[in-house]
């Protein structure tokens, strides 16, 4: 259903990109629609969390495991909500510069239709914002060249 996929390149290393990414129980602060986060385990390999999201008087959360591989590489797998699927991932790769290129994609579809066709409406120009959110928070914690 809904489907997003980009590639941006960022003045920030893998690394950082990474660090920033997977340390999930700080997405309320910064991530728009965001308005909670429960640790249910964290190893250096696996987070499983519940997150909320909300928007006005829409509220749901759900759970999911984010898998870290390697340095580079993030898998978000859904396991319980209020979506039929959910695919999420991040890749970053560092480039000769020190720059890194940061390769996103998300699918997913909610079980609801009424859901399901009020998010298709804006789903493209959400996500844009909250990839340009993680940017920002980078640009906040490491510095802006």
């Amino acid at each position: 259903m809904p489907t997003h996929a980009e590639k941006r390149n960022l003045s920030h290393s893998s690394q950082h990109m990474f660090d920033l990414v997977s340390d999930v129980e700080k997405y309320p602060k910064f991530l728009p629609w965001c308005v909670g986060v429960r640790l249910k385990k964290r190893t250096s390999e696996q987070i499983t969390a519940e997150m909320m999201i909300g928007y006005k008087m829409f509220r749901e959360k759900f759970s999911c495991r984010v898998e870290l591989k390697s340095h580079n590489i993030i898998d978000v797998v859904y396991e319980d909500g209020p979506f039929k699927y959910l695919n999420n991932h991040w890749i970053f790769i560092d480039e000769e510069d020190g720059t890194c290129t940061v390769d996103f994609f998300v699918d997913f579809e909610f079980n609801s239709p009424l859901l399901q066709k009020l998010i298709g409406v804006v789903f493209n120009e959400a996500v844009k914002i909250m990839v340009h959110a993680f940017e920002k928070r980078a640009d906040a914690i490491y510095g802006h060249d």
